[in-house]
């Protein structure tokens, strides 16, 4: 249904009028504005039809708070609007839309009691402003504002500007103008109840300039956006085009799409900010450089490293004992005290919850088993392995790296393991530390102190990435034959263990358990095919190899399974062959070495030493000849200084106690010659000192040493026996010749408990404090009390020439053989 009202409501409204009132939410009606409104509320439909029936002008006032659905007087505003509705459209959903003029502004005087609508009397706002010429001078001041404002605001329409402009009465050129500022409804409100149209014209002024401020701003970004929003497009289809043409020729941009590779890595790689930092710098240097050049080609390399490094990729260690000791147990024999600290950090580790990684340093002969122990113990921890050979390594920057301006650069062993091993804590095996050596391009050894030293090696500096890495978490193992090489400052810094060598029923353990299984398979073997007996395992043992560990013997046990798969292929394949110890000589041919005592019977001027080497203890022969001379001491077989010095200490000490041991003081007649055999390979040490004045006494004393017995001792010049090192090696050494004493100094004898049962209870040790009692269980003598009362011996030859025959004797000398014998 439609209302029209065209009729004109002329009558003026006084304060007695009772008027309907329509609350408007969200809305400032303005006098000579017309505003269509959507009514839902049954009291504002109620005013808007009466005020239609009745031709009352309505009075128009906003609510305070919109949210108000059922508002009362004190949620209504006081000052409104008077106007007439227009037109009074009423919509399918029941709500109404009306078209309302606004007339005259008026007050709230009071409101009447009324269910159905509110209804009000009110007072009309008289508007009183005089045509002068600041007010003129304002009203030019507002249009050309709203000229500026129309022209940056595209939501009002030019055509605005004239029909504003057309407007010549400041009170309703102001109502006009409010309806297209962009205002809070507070001003709005605060314009409505101002009745000086000239007030009013400077704050709409004022609201217009503060508007025009934040369109310049929003035009000024509107600005750059805009180009660059042009720029990106024009990028976007250059790149299209360049894409597209490629695309014809066959051709694609494969450095931008490297660029982009990288790019998206970096996203992805977890990595410290120092890290992350330079990465970013090196892309956006790529990205400036001509795919051909040199320089590009170290970058790429160079962000490669970074992003292929396991920055914080960890594996879990298996923290569960009893099977860590399994796999120990499993893969070795032996070598309880490194399975033992394995245990100890695990032990710890599963305690604290996180732990350094331990630095452990094995040391000991050859074929022990070190270096594949550090598999082992990464397969126990399951942790990843990586072995590094520093065998031979003499610059510095193997284990460093080189700077990047260098040609071909690259990074060190250890940061090149790291990367192999694909996580930042593996076991990492530096294998012959001792085998390093320096040169005019630095100490490796130098650099490996900040690598193993726990509290520096979290940030490890590697000259090729010159960025800190964490290697913490890494448990190193070093490995080495002897201490003697390793600077003290890197021995400081490992926890070193040593590793014996292995004694007889040691290595039958490990052939059987071990090293035959190994090689049956590796020769394509079944195990039906070939069987040892102990007896043959132990003769490869005694007289085809002599080591202390058991690499030769898997080499001999690989020869034999070599020679029975020859005859397994030539007869039948389901053959098998028994290999006990009399048939070694067929596979293996003559034995290599003899198993037994030293010498095979008493020798006078020869005894037998222990020695200590690299590839574990090794008996020493001593020999001592004594021939007509002057006094003269000769030493020969490639002795070190320290080994020299012992020779001469022996000397002393036999000349000081000549009498005593029963020898004639005449060493100014004789010369004295000491040979070690072997003589290709150096010897040193001291702690052969009591081994050669038991041969300078034999020889002197013509009185033969024990075949059967060796010994190990420092000599004073007084006679005294100092402690020695490799005890238990050396003890090892005598068990493995078939010695049956061994005579020991007796401060040594905290050493006895690292010797294995099985060797004590086949040999005799004997604790020494003098050469005394050295020469009592050497030498062999009736009675060993009655040696040292004998009478001095001399030694006789054929004739002693006067003095004034030794000029002849001289001349003569070359051509006369002069006789050894000296009995």
């Amino acid at each position: 249904m439609l209302f029209r009202n065209d009729k004109k409501h002329n009558r003026d409204t006084t304060a007695n009028d009772q008027l309907p009132l329509l609350p408007l939410r969200e809305l400032i009606v303005f006098p000579h504005e017309v505003y269509p409104i959507f009514v839902g509320r049954q009291k504002s439909i109620k005013a808007l039809e009466v005020a239609e029936a009745q031709k009352k002008p309505i009075l128009l006032a906003a609510q305070k708070d919109a949210r108000v659905a059922d508002p009362g007087p004190s949620d209504i505003y006081a000052v409104g609007t008077l106007g007439v509705v227009v037109q009074l459209l009423r919509l399918p959903d029941g709500t109404v839309k009306a078209l309302l003029e606004g007339k005259k502004r008026a007050r709230i005087l009071r409101y009447v009691a009324d269910d159905e609508f509110f209804k009000v009397e009110v007072e009309e706002i008289e508007e009183v402003c005089d045509r002068t010429t600041e007010v003129e001078a304002l009203m030019r001041s507002v249009n050309a504002t709203f000229d500026n404002y129309v022209r940056l605001n595209k939501k009002i329409p030019p055509e605005m500007v004239t029909s504003i402009a057309a407007v010549d009465d400041p009170a309703y050129l102001a109502d006009k103008l409010v309806g297209h500022l962009g205002i809070k409804l507070e001003d709005k409100q605060s314009l409505l109840e101002c009745a000086n149209p000239a007030e009013r014209l400077e704050r709409i002024l004022g609201y217009m300039r503060s508007e025009l401020e934040i369109l310049e701003v929003e035009k000024r970004i509107r600005s750059r956006v805009k180009k660059q929003m042009e720029k990106t497009q024009k990028e976007y289809y250059l790149n299209e085009q360049m894409r597209a043409i490629q695309k014809e020729l066959g051709e694609k941009d494969e450095f931008k799409n490297e660029i982009q590779e990288l790019e998206e890595k970096l996203r992805q790689k977890k990595m410290p900010a120092e890290a992350r930092e330079k990465c970013e710098r090196e892309i956006k240097k790529l990205k400036m450089m001509s795919p051909m050049s040199a320089e590009a080609t170290v970058v790429r390399n160079y962000l490669d490293w970074f992003l292929a490094l396991p920055w914080f990729e960890y594996t879990e260690d298996k923290l569960d004992i009893q099977e860590a000791e399994r796999v120990l147990e499993e893969d070795h024999y032996g070598l309880d005290k490194v399975k033992q600290r394995i245990l100890e950090y695990l032990a710890v580790q599963t305690l604290v919850g996180q732990l350094k990684g331990p630095i452990l340093c094995l040391v000991g002969p050859p074929g022990v088993g070190k270096t594949s122990l550090g598999k082992s113990v990464a397969r126990a921890t399951g942790r990843k392995f990586v072995r590094v050979s520093l065998g031979g390594v003499r610059d510095e920057a193997e284990i460093r790296g080189h700077r990047r301006t260098y040609i071909g650069a690259l990074p060190g062993k250890v940061i090149q393991s790291m990367r192999k091993a694909g996580s930042g804590n593996p076991v990492m095996l530096l294998d012959e530390v001792d085998k390093m050596s320096t040169d005019f391009r630095g100490d490796p050894s130098s650099a490996l102190l900040e690598v193993l030293d726990p509290e520096q090696n979290n940030t490890f500096n590697d000259h090729y990435l010159d960025c800190d890495y964490d290697l913490s978490k890494v448990m190193f193992i070093t490995t080495a034959n002897t201490l003697d090489r390793i600077p003290r400052p890197l021995q400081d810094r490992m926890e070193i263990i040593r590793i014996p060598g292995y004694t007889e029923a040691e290595k039958l353990q490990i052939a059987k358990k071990y090293l035959m299984r190994k090689q049956r398979e590796a020769n394509g073997l079944k195990e039906e095919n070939i069987e040892f007996s102990d007896k043959a395992i132990l003769g490869i043992i005694r007289h085809y190899t002599r080591e202390a560990g058991v690499r030769n013997l898997e080499r001999e046990i690989a020869a034999v399974c070599r020679k029975v798969a020859v005859e397994v292929v030539k007869t039948d394949r389901n053959a098998r062959v028994k290999i006990s110890a009399s048939s070694l000589p067929k596979y293996l041919g003559p034995a290599k070495f003899r198993y037994g005592v030293a010498e095979l019977e008493p020798q006078i001027g020869a005894a037998t030493g222990l020695a200590w080497t690299e590839l574990g203890g090794e008996i020493l022969s001593v020999e001592v000849t004594i021939v007509p001379g002057r006094g003269k001491l000769t030493i020969t077989g490639q002795l070190g200084d320290v080994m020299q010095e012992s020779a001469q200490a022996a000397l002393s000490y036999v000349r000081a106690r000549a009498e005593a041991l029963g020898i004639a003081p005449a060493f100014h007649k004789i010369d004295i010659h000491i040979h070690i055999p072997e003589g290709a390979i150096p010897k040193d040490g001291p702690s052969a000192g009591i081994t050669l004045a038991t041969a300078l006494v034999s020889a002197l004393r013509r009185t033969p040493v024990r075949n059967d017995l060796a010994m190990t001792g420092e000599i004073t010049l007084r006679g005294r026996v100092l402690p020695i090192g490799g005890l238990k090696e050396k003890v090892l050494a005598a068990h493995r010749a078939g010695i049956k004493t061994i005579l020991i100094p007796k401060e040594n004898e905290k050493d006895i408990e690292e010797i294995p049962q099985q060797v004590l209870k086949s040999v005799a040790l004997i604790k020494v404090e003098h050469m005394d009692q050295v020469l009592r269980h050497a030498l062999v003598l009736e009675d060993p009390d009655a040696f040292f009362k004998t009478p001095p011996v001399e030694p006789v030859f054929a004739a002693e020439p006067d003095e004034k025959d030794q000029i002849v004797e001289d001349e003569d000398e070359e051509s006369a053989p002069v006789s050894t014998n000296l009995s």
